[in-house]
């Protein structure tokens, strides 16, 4: 049996400053006076420190298995940790693909081995992600690994046949579509966000309107057959509007954005650096500017990270032959800080609904995960240093891959406690020693 743990006077959501004993992997108490506390609790002075719940990716890839060179469950699930992630739902673009129920038991009991996230597999929505046979979503729905996500990505579920019997399968046992929204026609070749800057730098462009003409068919779909549809990485001023259209009509859509579509834009690939390659690509300001205000607004659901890690051998080359993708689970928590809270476009206890709460409504591990920071709950718990800059140094990153664009840029802000069931996953240094 663990010791008991004090979380002394931390801003709880960024607001209130309390204290949290937490016993047996549970919170038992909440003061904001004076709180009772057995001799031998570890007591964690976190005075100046917001204290969230546990945060939830729904959309993080962990490569294993198959790729074990770029990343595994082991180094993704500690890199998620050092960013206060307590649980992670791993994308089914895996070889083998995660499309049959052993696939996805395999991922889920890898990660309760591994035990520093909860990781929930993500289903395929298709056979080998071949858009044309459905996979067997039941199977998965049913398997220990009970998956309520279900997602192509990387690849869009293009045929509409197809997205609308998967949202009529999923339906049955509460599931939900996860949709990469890319028609593949649109974006043959594409290399970058197609306007001014893919013209003058002569790249391939990648259309805003392959992704919203892929949203607008599939919230009408999902409406059509009452089935739950979620947009991933959502990067246009148009995608928000389709989505805000829909859900102003009872259409039961939800939506990500990722922290790279909140920050940077398209003129960072004027160095043809591949680390700015990412799927979908990087927008226009007007575009970054929507999708914060979407965000803030709530059209724009939660934020994800689709952190996609790829080894130094699939970065380091000519732009047109390098992989897509970013990692992205260690900055994510600085990034919204910068973009979101310290512009005022939201409050910390908005950062807790939207990447903690929401995305674990979504994936159907509300629970486990997303509560409160309550009596009685499990003390997922995330304690964050607002005022403690630090510059991005994509090596340290636990991460088998460092393939981050955010390198030698200063966010305000880091996590610097993570706690699964009351057991540190993550502790900056200041707190090693608490736990010797």
């Amino acid at each position: 049996m663990s010791r008991p743990i004090v979380i002394e006077n931390a801003s709880l959501f960024g607001d209130t400053v309390a204290s949290l004993l937490i016993e047996d992997g549970v919170i038992t108490a909440v003061s904001t006076g004076t709180l009772e506390a057995p001799a031998d609790a570890v007591r964690i002075d976190a005075t100046g420190l917001v204290a969230l719940p546990g945060l939830v990716d729904l959309h993080t890839h962990l490569r294993e298995p198959g790729r074990e060179d770029a990343e595994t469950i082991e180094t993704g699930s500690r890199s998620a940790a050092r960013g206060g992630f307590t649980a992670v739902h791993a994308m089914a673009n895996t070889t083998p693909v995660a499309d049959t129920a052993g696939v996805v038991e395999q991922v889920w009991s890898r990660g309760r081995e591994v035990g520093l996230v909860d990781v929930y597999p993500v289903g395929a929505v298709t056979v080998g992600l071949g858009g044309t046979q459905l996979a067997e979503m039941g199977a998965m729905a049913n398997s220990k690994a009970r998956v309520r996500v279900f997602s192509d990505d990387g690849k869009c579920v293009h045929d509409p046949v197809i997205m609308r019997r998967a949202l009529e399968y999923a339906k049955t046992f509460d599931g939900v579509i996860s949709q990469h929204a890319q028609d593949p026609r649109l974006t043959e070749g594409a290399q970058m966000h197609e306007g001014v800057v893919s013209a003058e730098l002569g790249l391939a462009g990648w259309p805003a309107v392959a992704e919203e003409s892929i949203i607008a068919r599939d919230v009408l779909l999902a409406g059509h057959v009452g089935a739950r549809l979620n947009v991933c990485h959502l990067s246009t001023a148009g995608s928000v509007e389709i989505v805000r259209w829909a859900k102003a009509r009872g259409i039961d859509v939800t939506a990500e954005a990722m922290p790279h579509h909140l920050l940077l834009t398209d003129e960072s690939v004027r160095g043809y650096d591949p680390l700015f390659k990412v799927n979908p690509p990087l927008r226009t300001q007007a575009d970054v500017d929507a999708v914060r205000a979407g965000l803030a607004d709530g059209t724009i659901d939660i934020v994800a990270t689709d952190h996609a890690p790829h080894p130094d051998e699939d970065k380091d080359c000519e732009w047109a032959a390098a992989a897509m993708g970013m990692i992205g689970l260690e900055t994510a928590v600085g990034i919204v800080q910068k973009t979101m809270v310290d512009t005022g476009l939201m409050t910390w206890r908005d950062v807790a609904y939207r990447m903690s709460a929401l995305p674990a409504r979504i994936g159907r591990v509300e629970h486990e995960h997303g509560g409160a920071l309550t009596e009685g709950e499990p003390a997922h718990i995330t304690l964050i240093d607002p005022a403690d800059p630090w510059v991005v140094e994509p090596t340290a990153s636990a991460s088998r891959s460092n393939n981050s664009p955010f390198g030698g840029i200063e966010l305000p802000g880091r996590v610097v406690a993570t706690l699964l069931r009351g057991v540190p996953t993550h502790l900056d240094p200041r707190f090693e020693g608490a736990f010797a």
